[in-house]
């Protein structure tokens, strides 16, 4: 090996090494623990139930704990205190935070100025936060782009990952007209739309 090919590999050796480092990567893991924080929309179909079962396909076993209550924002949530006493005493990869559609402001701001206070508690855990971005109802189907924007930007403020769930339902929809993940009340997911979810979170973290 000539003096230029030892050069080359010594800097792709240190790329590659922090990389990996910096990165989360459950493909490198048989095991992982998940904390989820959300309302009905995590809780509907059981999605971390189906999320466990999705892992067992790329032969991951994923240990799940949900706190999930109907129409909870993380504010609420943050408010109540327990997710603060959970994350704290146990040992999560990943802490995957979700509440409402959030295309206004005041959903937007609780998605940052929160999300700021959940970053810094799972930063002493060396706990991951991800955004869960989630849809609009069917009513509300024109702010879908705004609540893109605010889940996304919400992430990048914050430093954390970005599971972007709505971001493929609607490209699955604008191909396709078929708005087979929403269930017959036009804002839950049907067990298709939990199941794709599953798909999309545990994909998406593998590549990472």
């Amino acid at each position: 090996m000539n003096k230029l090919k030892l050069i080359l590999f010594f800097f792709m050796s240190i790329i590659f090494s922090s990389s990996n480092s910096y990165y989360p990567n459950i493909d490198s893991k048989t095991e992982i623990s998940i904390l989820f924080i959300g309302n009905s929309l995590t809780y509907t179909n059981n999605l971390p139930k189906l999320i466990k079962k999705t892992g067992k396909k790329k032969n991951l076993i994923i240990k799940t704990q949900m706190i999930a209550f109907p129409n909870y924002s993380i504010a609420d949530h943050w408010n109540d205190e327990k997710v603060q006493e959970n994350i704290a005493q146990n040992k999560h990869d990943y802490v995957i935070i979700q509440q409402g559609p959030s295309s206004q402001i005041e959903g937007r701001e609780i998605l940052i100025d929160y999300g700021k206070k959940y970053n810094d508690l799972c930063k002493k855990s060396n706990t991951k936060l991800c955004y869960f971005m989630v849809w609009p109802s069917l009513n509300y189907y024109h702010s879908f782009d705004n609540v893109i924007k605010n889940y996304s930007d919400a992430a990048i403020i914050n430093n954390a990952i970005l599971l972007p769930v709505g971001k493929i339902w609607k490209e699955h929809f604008d191909r396709t007209k078929n708005l087979n993940y929403y269930s017959s009340d036009g804002f839950h997911p049907s067990l298709e739309g939990s199941q794709i979810t599953a798909d999309i979170i545990v994909d998406y973290l593998s590549k990472i």
